[in-house]
């Protein structure tokens, strides 16, 4: 494979690659989940008391600025190495609030990437959403929109968690439309939990379907924490994603995350297992090579200095805590990519 550069706009690269004779420009689409980036203030209408420097967690600022230096590092370096730059499109969940996003994007890591935000605040009781980063020079919203997740407790209450957040916009002037999720946890147990991860699902097929009914030519992609894997109902029974392209039918969702996990690749660890909660699913004709973007591959982004090198948790994710203490890692859960490509004759 042969790299060069084609030229530039603004200040960012657009990367080409050459393969079996055929030119292609590349772009990076990515989901991470920044395990609890939350600033040091108190907030009196959620519940972060926790990171704040005189909470449980002594939440300091010179912990802030680490883990922000720590999670701007991690993007930059997020699907390079393939002929293409740090992501142009990133869904981030666990963002207390915008502030944080953009003391983010601001890091001398990241600010010459001229990244733009699209963020709503969630009702979660945690305080916790979820956001659209992306670079201005690659993707132009044109439509954005956070959608609700109703979900009521045993008792009848409401239980608050985190919107959908959904958003059109071009990418390199075609039209693309990309859905970041954080569904609810399996906290309480994966049997009990489930509902409400079904409930996610459903909303979810909601959106893409009524975004194809506009537009049945839509290019959609959904990317998120799903707290599910890629062969649970909630993908297979609610949302009907494949994992082999010759089982797709119009319409139908391709999980390239699917062929992965069945491989025993995973974005998280719990108790000597892995997961691939971390997902991105799209429309089947994203798999369409004739016109414009279409998919080449996925993976989940694991370099060395991601991993925790010794104690109890070797070989998990580096954290930023571990066991109720502050070990400074990174976050709890590993990037997931895929590269969108298209002819660049």
């Amino acid at each position: 494979m042969n790299i060069r550069l084609l030229f530039f706009v603004l200040i960012f690269p657009i990367f080409i690659f050459s393969q079996k004779g055929n030119t292609y420009k590349i772009r990076t689409i990515a989901f991470y989940n920044l395990e609890n980036l939350f600033d040091i203030e108190n907030d009196s209408l959620t519940h972060d008391d926790d990171r704040t420097p005189e909470g449980k967690d002594r939440w300091t600022e010179e912990r802030y600025l680490h883990k922000i230096a720590n999670m701007a590092k991690v993007i930059s370096e997020i699907g390079k190495g393939k002929g293409s730059s740090s992501p142009d499109i990133l869904g981030v969940c666990e963002v207390e609030n915008r502030k944080v996003i953009e003391d983010l994007v601001h890091h001398k890591t990241l600010e010459k990437m001229n990244y733009r935000i699209v963020h709503f605040d969630s009702p979660d009781e945690r305080g916790i959403d979820v956001a659209l980063i992306y670079k201005e020079s690659v993707f132009l919203p044109t439509s954005f929109q956070s959608r609700r997740l109703l979900l009521h407790k045993e008792d009848g209450y409401r239980d608050y968690t985190r919107d959908q957040l959904v958003v059109g916009g071009l990418l390199d002037n075609e039209q693309i439309y990309c859905i970041v999720n954080h569904w609810p946890s399996r906290s309480g147990g994966e049997a009990r939990s489930r509902p409400n991860r079904l409930a996610a699902a459903t909303l979810n097929k909601k959106i893409i379907d009524s975004i194809i009914k506009i537009d049945r030519s839509a290019k959609i992609i959904s990317m998120g924490d799903l707290n599910d894997d890629p062969t649970d109902d909630s993908l297979k029974k609610i949302l009907k994603t494949k994992g082999k392209k010759k089982k797709l039918e119009t319409n139908d969702l391709f999980n390239p995350m699917e062929k992965l996990y069945k491989k025993g690749i995973g974005s998280l660890a719990y108790r000597d297992k892995w997961n691939l909660f971390d997902q991105i699913y799209f429309t089947s004709n994203l798999l369409n090579n004739d016109s414009g973007y279409h998919f080449w591959k996925a993976n989940v982004f694991t370099p060395p200095y991601l991993f925790s090198k010794k104690g109890r948790y070797k070989g998990y994710p580096y954290r930023t805590y571990a066991g109720g203490n502050y070990t400074g890692g990174y976050s709890d859960h590993f990037p997931v990519y895929l590269y969108l490509i298209k002819s660049a004759e």
